[in-house]
């Protein structure tokens, strides 16, 4: 997730609207605060899909059979030759 501005909102009664906190939720993670202390954090549903979409790194540590998956790196590309030398000075 990107470093987005966060709000803080203290937890709303039941009967209060949610929709401020929501609103706020559109420019970034939103803290829920239960006597003063971050309890819940309201997002948007693209940001928690892409909080719940495993990393590379989550994948390659799963050890379990079915998680296996078959990788084959991209063709090594040559670098031609530089004809015009650089000059660095």
């Amino acid at each position: 997730m990107s470093n987005a501005a966060r709000s803080t909102f203290p937890m709303p009664p039941a009967d209060d609207q949610i929709a401020p906190a929501a609103q706020a939720a559109a420019n970034g993670p939103v803290v829920l605060t239960e006597n003063g202390e971050p309890a819940y954090v309201l997002m948007t549903h693209e940001d928690y899909l892409r909080l719940k979409r495993p990393s590379i790194v989550d994948m390659l540590a799963d050890m379990r059979p079915e998680a296996d998956f078959d990788f084959e790196p991209p063709a090594r590309q040559e670098i031609p030759d530089r004809k015009t030398p650089i000059d660095f000075g």
